[in-house]
């Protein structure tokens, strides 16, 4: 077996973000995937989401399960913290780290396979009790280490490599988030950076359940005609229900334009953003009207993307519990062995 390890030297003339660190400091190893494959572009465009917010890599936590998709966190921000549990069980292992140490940015990574299948319970218990995580999942509709049999969120009618076309009906996993109760539920392309790494950026700076749909074709085995996950089909059917960028805490800036205007806005770093109203009907905040829409354009064969739903007064689950502000990893023998007074108390209390 040939190992391939990336060159640890770097340019001197690499850009640095505000903490020092160039884009190659949040890299991993060299990925072993198919050629072309989409997960590799979400690696990418994880990578440079964590590197314009200057996170520090230590400061990530990153958790799969089994799969293609749960390769990839050995691919990007090599620097951190990891975890890959067994098929289906990620959430609640990143549940658990979560509860433990609340002070880590939480990255669960997952596939179609990993979480509408085996492990769809644990995939719907962890949104809609508001773990504090980003949950993406790299979808393609078809379970790529097994030789192409069609997933749980393959299209009804979708033909496989083989020409055998899928007769059961897809589970939509934004649409099920929605349902559960996530806060922030959003659907990219794995093959639209432009538009996935402001919604990556944006699901980290987020309080509570993030999830990310990101429709990634599998080169190998679902990227052919005949596939509603190819990048072909998703190309010609993407319906991008907004366009936005992201930016980091600091004095407000105030706009106010008329829709379908285009308007530059001076940043405070100098740079110019570029400002589009588009969808002047949609609402993001409006839950029940996201859900309606996924629908709606699923219908007539859309792929509907961009930041489906957001709840900006989302809470989490350290809030629902009441939990202590320490991280429980932290805390000493006293606050967790407060003695027989404190017991007796919690035992009058339960009878």
């Amino acid at each position: 077996m040939t190992y391939i390890a990336k060159p640890r030297l770097h340019h001197p003339t690499l850009s640095r973000n505000a903490i020092g660190c160039t884009r190659r400091d949040y890299e991993g190893k060299v990925s072993t995937l198919c050629a072309g494959c989409g997960h590799d572009s979400i690696s990418a465009a994880i990578v440079q989401a964590c590197w314009e917010l200057s996170i520090e890599p230590h400061r990530v936590a990153k958790l799969s399960g089994i799969g293609c998709s749960s390769k990839t966190p050995d691919y990007f921000l090599g620097q951190s913290h990891g975890f890959n549990t067994v098929h289906g069980r990620m959430p609640s292992v990143l549940t658990g780290a979560n509860l433990a140490n609340r002070d880590l940015i939480y990255l669960g990574v997952s596939g179609d396979g990993d979480s509408a299948s085996i492990g769809l319970g644990q995939f719907a218990h962890c949104l809609r009790r508001g773990v504090n995580m980003v949950y993406i999942v790299e979808n393609n509709g078809v379970y790529g280490l097994t030789k192409g049999q069609f997933s749980a969120t393959a299209d009804r009618g979708s033909v496989s490599k083989r020409g055998v076309a899928n007769a059961d009906a897809p589970i939509d996993l934004a649409s099920l988030a929605l349902q559960m109760g996530a806060t922030f539920v959003a659907r990219s392309f794995s093959g639209d950076k432009r538009q996935l790494v402001p919604l990556i950026k944006a699901a980290i700076g987020h309080r509570g359940a993030a999830f990310i749909d990101v429709v990634s074709p599998c080169v190998a085995f679902n990227n052919h005609p005949g596939s509603t996950k190819s990048y072909e089909y998703v190309r010609e059917h993407n319906e991008a229900v907004n366009r936005l960028d992201v930016m980091v805490p600091r004095t407000a800036i105030e706009v106010d334009y008329p829709a379908g205007e285009t308007i530059e806005v001076e940043q405070h770093d100098g740079s110019v953003l570029r400002l589009s109203k588009l969808a002047e009907d949609y609402d993001p905040r409006d839950r029940l009207a996201a859900m309606n829409h996924i629908q709606c354009h699923q219908a007539e064969g859309a792929v509907v993307t961009g930041l489906l739903y957001i709840d900006p007064d989302a809470g989490d689950l350290h809030g629902n519990l009441n939990t202590v502000t320490t991280p429980l990893n932290r805390l000493g023998e006293t606050e967790l062995c407060p003695g027989s007074a404190a017991l007796e108390r919690l035992n009058a209390a339960l009878r």
